[in-house]
Order: C-alpha cells, then structure tokens, then sequence
C-alpha cells in the first residue's frame, strides 16, 4: 500500500501561470499542509506545447506521473491524440496499465467511465451542469466526490490556476489500492479532460 493514499481527504493545487503549456500540481494532506504527491508532466512535445495554446488543447496528448515528493512514481495517467472522446490509460508505480477512463459521449455535467485492467467498469464519475461538482459512484453508492475549492477573484480571473478538494468514501477501503489509484489519476483528467 502506497502511504500517500492512505489519506481520504486531498488538497489538489494546480501550479500558477498565465503562459503554460504542462499541467503541473501537487497534492496536499490537508491536515499536516504537506506537499505527499506531485504531479508533473514532464515530456511534452515542441508540437503539443505549441497546441497547447490553441484552441485544440483538449485534443493534445498528455503523460503525467503522480510522484512522491522523494521521486517515486504513485500513479501515471496517459491520453494519446483525442479527436474525439478520451481514452486514458493508467499505470501503477511499475508502469503496468491498473485500469483506464472512457468518456461519455453525452454527457451535461461531464462523465466517464473508470474502468479496471480488463475493462469491467469499477465505477463512473458524474459531474454537474451547474458547477464544479464530481462524484465517483458504483452504482448508487458514494466513492468518492471532487469539488472545486475557491482560490480568491483575482488568483481565478488572470490565471488558469485551479484548486480541487478529493474526498474518498469510507466505502473504499486503504487496501483497495488501485481503486484508490484510479480515483486519484481520474482528478487529473477531470481537470484535462473535461474543464479546460
């Protein structure tokens, strides 16, 4: 079991910038307001960056690994080209694929699937019309839920910084690691996937 997701409750801070082409964020434990994960995407492309700022953003490819702050990998989450609707992929901290997310083709709120290694559906993630609100759910049972925390009128309106709040359910057990893992990783596609 990977201690970082021990945690049920994650602060998600998306670095600040007006020009930037990665999606970089780290991860905090709200309790102790310690750094526990970051997540870089640290190869990008000259073609992908330059995307980037263009209109097809959302169509770019992304590789992002969730590291511990000592450089182990926890989580990577990786997306080719989408013309369309995402597939992501997603690895474990040995680069072996634990699962991957489908999107919803439609969908108001945004939606996808979260899928395991063989493709059986272990949950899916529904969001809101209105506003900057996910749940994970099985079903009709709560996994987990993701809501946008609020980061001050001036920080929202001339950066593209975003704050999330994850909360993991009791219902998921810590031992239920790649459940876990899937969850985490789907945060970072919430965010590239579905709002930028």
């Amino acid at each position: 079991m990977s201690i970082p997701l021990s945690k049920n409750v994650y602060l998600v801070k998306e670095h600040v910038g007006m020009f930037k082409a990665a999606n970089n964020f780290d991860i905090y434990d709200p309790e102790s307001q310690q750094i526990i994960m970051e997540c870089r995407e640290e190869s990008l492309g000259f073609m992908t960056k330059l995307f980037r700022f263009t209109k097809y953003k959302r169509m770019t490819p992304f590789d992002i690994q969730i590291k511990t702050p000592d450089g182990q990998q926890v989580i990577r989450v990786k997306r080719a080209v989408s013309l369309f609707l995402s597939k992501v992929q997603v690895f474990d901290e040995k680069d072996q694929v634990i699962g991957m997310f489908k999107q919803k083709l439609f969908s108001l709120g945004g939606a996808f699937k979260v899928l395991d290694d063989q493709e059986r559906e272990v949950c899916h993630l529904k969001g809101k019309f209105t506003g900057w609100d996910f749940k994970f759910l099985a079903g009709e049972t709560l996994l987990a839920q993701v809501t946008k925390k609020w980061a001050g009128l001036g920080k929202e309106l001339f950066t593209s910084a975003d704050n999330y709040v994850l909360q993991i359910c009791d219902t998921v057990p810590v031992e239920n690691n790649h459940t876990r893992q899937l969850i985490v990783a789907a945060v970072m596609c919430i965010d590239m996937v579905l709002k930028e």
